[in-house]
């Protein structure tokens, strides 16, 4: 199969423009048409369609993107917070993350997305894993802490109501699992 021409400055630029301002539309509206999308990304329908053919196409990549971010997160939380407050932040950050995601509902939910999103495991857990370990070498937390069963253990935070009483409640089971993870 021959290799994809490199796309032009300003077709890089115009889908860039897309992904993010779907992010923030499909945060604020997970049905939005795509026609809106491409409205407020200040580009064609042709164009949004020319890089995302569906609707899927075009959420499982903000979907992608944004696991990329997350990956990203893990090692500006590490290089600017002391690590149990890099844990914090991060699982803020993810708790935040997957309610978008959740808002999605059956985007999400199809074959072709289902291979998305089990391939976002291994980035999550690994970002887990590092900041287990900052957290472990600062004698913060006990040694030998699971990825896979703090992320379980954690996903209670997404459940709570996007309110300030749900993040209050947030903040307090998040302490709670701290709390269990110190040696």
């Amino acid at each position: 199969m021959p290799e994809a021409a490199p796309q032009r400055a300003d077709a890089l630029k115009n889908r860039e423009a897309i992904l993010r301002v779907a992010h923030d539309v499909l945060a604020e509206t997970p049905d939005a048409s795509l026609n809106s999308i491409a409205k407020r990304a200040g580009v064609g329908a042709g164009t949004l369609y020319r890089h995302f053919p569906t609707r899927e196409a075009l959420i499982l990549e903000v979907h992608r993107q944004g696991i990329d971010r997350l990956a990203d997160a893990v090692t500006d939380a590490l290089a600017t917070l002391p690590p149990l407050e890099a844990l914090r932040s991060w699982f803020t950050t993810l708790t935040g993350y997957v309610r978008i995601k959740h808002g999605l509902g059956e985007a999400l939910h199809s074959a072709a997305a289902q291979e998305v999103v089990s391939a976002s495991w291994p980035p999550v857990t690994e970002g887990v894993r590092r900041l287990l370990d900052a957290c472990e070498e600062a004698g913060e937390v006990r040694p030998g802490i699971d990825p896979v069963d703090v992320i379980m253990l954690m996903s209670c935070l997404w459940r709570t109501p996007d309110s300030p009483e749900g993040a209050a409640q947030a903040d307090r089971l998040m302490q709670l699992a701290i709390d269990g993870f110190r040696p």
